[in-house]
């Protein structure tokens, strides 16, 4: 079964309200941007990747959990972050019942991640790399 099947499989077996939160939450990320891959990972964990991670969402009791692997370095206008994530790297939106997914701001949060995790790379990339890469443009 591929990550998409899984996470096709978790959402439908979710009966309640968070399953409907929980696809529409999928959706907007997918939405933000069409090289976003879907993986599973960590025994259950559905993620979204483009160039690292991009975030990691769960449905537990009473809410669904969207965690931003690098959320604390993201600029968040729309105040989307609400989670008790205190860390200095990680950052997360809590959905709960009766909350409607603000789809344009979750789309401009998942877009931030990707272009950090794209700075992040190109500044490990080697010098003669970044030469090229540059040179190319």
């Amino acid at each position: 079964m591929t990550p998409s099947e899984r996470i096709d499989q978790m959402i439908a077996d979710i009966a309640d309200w968070r399953g409907k939160t929980f696809a529409a939450v999928r959706k907007a990320i997918l939405a933000a941007d069409r090289e976003i891959v879907e993986e599973w990972k960590w025994v259950g964990s559905p993620v979204w990747s483009r160039d690292g991670m991009i975030g990691v969402a769960n449905a537990h009791k009473g809410k669904v959990k969207l965690t931003f692997a690098y959320g604390a370095s993201l600029p968040d206008p729309d105040k989307l972050f609400n989670a008790d994530d205190k860390g200095n790297t990680r950052r997360a939106i809590d959905f709960l019942e009766g909350h409607k997914v603000n789809e344009r701001a979750l789309k401009t949060l998942v877009r931030a991640a990707i272009e950090f995790n794209q700075s992040k790379k190109k500044k490990k990339a080697p010098a003669g790399a970044r030469a090229k890469a540059s040179k190319s443009k």
